[in-house]
């Protein structure tokens, strides 16, 4: 039996996979001030439906695989560690001056960001290393110690350091690490090199710099969730979800943190995919996560997940650049605890605040008195408030009703259903619009994709999300309302190694690269041999034509330059992937090659068909109730339990599908199927 849990803003989610490879899954509010505690709760949710103690559920598994939140919450918040960061002398300032760029170039009334770590506590190291790997000038020990002691007196939990060309020439960096184990004890440290092998300073300082302000925190908490699941009768191995769409054991997360700050939403997509390729094999799927907090999207095209090394926290170039390889999911805030208010001018806006799980919605009953998205539908009757969470949580419609007419209806001088309505129409142009902008900037008309809503609250909206976009199709996954936590079954144990290692097509030096590509294999393989699994290397390229100041990566078909042969085609392989990317290429000039990167990937799951079991997809009662839709009004609408209708027979809207975790709202102008794996086609 495996576990996978995700902690969302709302409500941490549990799939159970037994051994026949058969799912279940389960849901508890998340506790923001003890996440772990959360976990707990919603285990005990699935040892009590199976009729058995804690004790016993955890007994009879042997993997618990986490994907958590815990680390950008703990940045964004401030609650990182404090940290130090040591540089080469006269580079003081690389996190204050960054990479340069701008969201509005031209707005000055907006501040220049501060540096992740102050400058106050930046200290600098009189070293050189050039970039051909020679020393310069070589580290002084007693002036390292000096500095040791300077930090010591600033009170630092971590430090980072991250001095220049110490991803071709590591030494240094490796030779003040050993100076801090000696004369800083306990404190933990990140060196730029090992991190985040890349070219450039800032992405590697600033890499450094996050993870090390993690470490304490990470390891307390990764600690603690190991000590609490053990004393509640784990024992077998706790693996956490990293940001490239993998899992490793939470040992090595502990080593370095900065893996795990996109978590949890990096599993969607690879959810995502899944279901996209089960389902009639679209080339290009939209992949939405709706929570109760955040709108998570991501588009996978061609099998392929996105990814991106510009993750950053926060805005763009305003907020902290991780600078290391993630899933590309863009986050706006929009969900179903997604707080609506009037302005004094009186326009109605819906999130990016958010009511959280504490106090949660006005329906929820927990003390929070400001409308919501859920609340508006409730006053829809998209939501039975006698069937939350299977009929587990009970709603008041009352409360809903009351704060919707109190904090838009009144101030817009409308009645509570057309408030209702403005707040579930407005959400859904703001997650309209995300995906707009995702999908346009990238070439992709949404027309031709297949959507694909995921999320607890996927449901009340995608049907009019998809209508908006053009989607002809919207595909809801039977295990939609959980589907990070279905994404993290589904994952790989798999990490990333990189190198920076630097030649061009016109005077090739094969050695050099070859010998970068075999320093990665092997570490590779050390990372197989620790999961104890086989593993699959594919081997990237970060290239560029010669002067351009970006790379772009390209997937090697080969693992060793061997003749000009090789050479010759991975420049052909360059000029076409730049050529998908940019509608051009340019075949009189050379490419450089500036990194190499090896990414490893251990089949976990051996099971056999990734089914959700048929009694969780609802009962199979059919009733009927008052739903409110735009233009149509009050409609006498059938409610179907997941598994009331027969697979791959049409039906046409209005329709309300329930699960015990979920709530699909079909209008009257679409049609709808279920799939035989229990999946809902709906035709928009």
């Amino acid at each position: 039996m495996r576990l996978a849990t995700d902690t969302g803003g709302t409500f941490t989610d549990l799939v159970v996979e037994d051994d026949d490879g058969s799912i279940t899954l389960y849901k508890a509010p998340t506790v923001p001030s003890d996440p772990v505690a959360g976990v707990l709760d919603v285990l005990a949710v699935a040892a009590e439906a199976r009729n058995l103690s804690l004790a016993e559920l955890l007994g009879r598994s042997d993997t618990f695989i986490h994907g958590t939140t815990h680390a950008i919450n703990a940045i964004i918040t401030g609650k990182a560690a404090r940290t130090a960061l040591i540089v080469s002398k006269g580079h003081r300032d690389i996190l204050l001056f960054r990479e340069g760029g701008r969201t509005e170039p031209f707005n000055h009334t907006i501040a220049y960001p501060p540096p992740y770590v102050p400058r106050a506590l930046t200290f600098e190291v009189d070293e050189r290393v050039l970039a051909g790997g020679q020393i310069l000038k070589p580290v002084d020990d007693a002036e390292v110690i000096g500095l040791i002691e300077q930090i010591r007196a600033a009170g630092v939990e971590a430090v980072a350091v991250a001095l220049l060309w110490s991803t071709v020439h590591p030494e240094h960096e490796r030779r003040i690490g050993r100076l801090l184990e000696e004369h800083l004890p306990g404190i933990p440290y990140t060196l730029s090199h090992a991190v985040n092998a890349t070219l450039r300073e800032f992405r590697r300082a600033s890499s450094a710099a996050i993870d090390a302000s993690l470490k304490p925190l990470m390891t307390r908490y990764l600690g603690g969730l190991t000590e609490r699941l053990t004393g509640a009768g784990f024992h077998g191995n706790v693996m956490v979800l990293t940001s490239s769409g993998g899992m490793v054991d939470a040992t090595e997360v502990a080593a370095a943190p900065i893996r795990v700050i996109n978590s949890g939403p990096s599993m969607a997509p690879v959810a995502g995919r899944h279901y996209a390729d089960r389902e009639g094999g679209a080339r290009t799927a939209i992949v939405a996560d709706t929570g109760g907090t955040t709108y998570d999207i991501s588009v996978v095209s061609d099998g392929r997940l996105p990814m991106t090394r510009d993750l950053w926290i926060g805005q763009p170039y305003r907020g902290h650049l991780a600078g290391y390889p993630s899933v590309d999911v863009k986050s706006v805030g929009a969900g179903g605890g997604s707080l609506a208010i009037v302005d004094s001018a009186g326009l109605l806006h819906v999130g990016p605040q958010s009511a959280g799980s504490y106090p949660g919605p006005a329906c929820y009953g927990r003390g929070g008195d400001r409308a919501t998205v859920t609340d508006a539908c409730v006053a829809l009757g998209h939501i039975d408030p006698d069937f939350f969470l299977g009929g587990k949580m009970r709603l008041d419609a009352d409360a809903a009703r009351e704060a919707i007419a109190r904090d838009v209806a009144a101030p817009l001088g409308i009645g509570i259903e057309e408030a209702a309505w403005s707040i579930l129409d407005l959400a859904t142009e703001n997650m309209v619009q995300a995906i707009a902008e995702l999908t346009v900037n990238q070439g992709i008309d949404p027309a031709e994709a297949v959507l694909i809503g995921g999320g607890g609250a996927a449901g009340l909206n995608s049907v009019f999300i998809a209508r908006r976009l053009g989607c002809r199709r919207l595909l809801i996954p039977e295990t939609g309302a959980a589907m990070s936590a279905a994404g993290a079954m589904m994952s790989d144990v798999a990490t990333e190694y990189s190198a920076t290692v630097h030649s061009a097509t016109d005077a090739f030096d094969a050695p050099r690269v070859n010998a970068a590509i075999e320093r990665l294999r092997g570490e590779a393989e050390a990372f197989a041999r620790r999961a104890g699994l086989p593993g699959a290397i594919e081997f990237v390229a970060e290239a560029r034509y010669e002067g351009q100041a970006w790379e772009i990566d390209v997937p090697l078909g080969l693992d060793r330059f061997e003749d000009e042969g090789d050479v010759i085609a991975f420049r052909a392989a360059f000029d076409q992937v730049h050529e998908q990317i940019f509608t051009i290429r340019d075949e009189a000039s050379s490419v450089e090659l500036v990194g190499l990167r090896a990414r490893v990937r251990c089949r976990a799951r051996t099971g056999g068909a990734f089914r959700l079991k048929a009694e969780a997809w609802g009962d199979g009662e059919k009733r009927r109730r008052s739903v409110y839709f735009a233009g149509a009004g009050h409609v006498e609408t059938p409610v179907l339990g997941w598994s009331a209708f027969p697979a791959e027979t049409d039906f046409a809207g209005p329709a309300i599908i329930e699960s015990a975790f979920t709530t699909v709202v079909i209008d009257p102008a679409a049609h709808f199927c279920r799939s035989p794996d229990g999946a809902l086609l709906i035709e928009v």
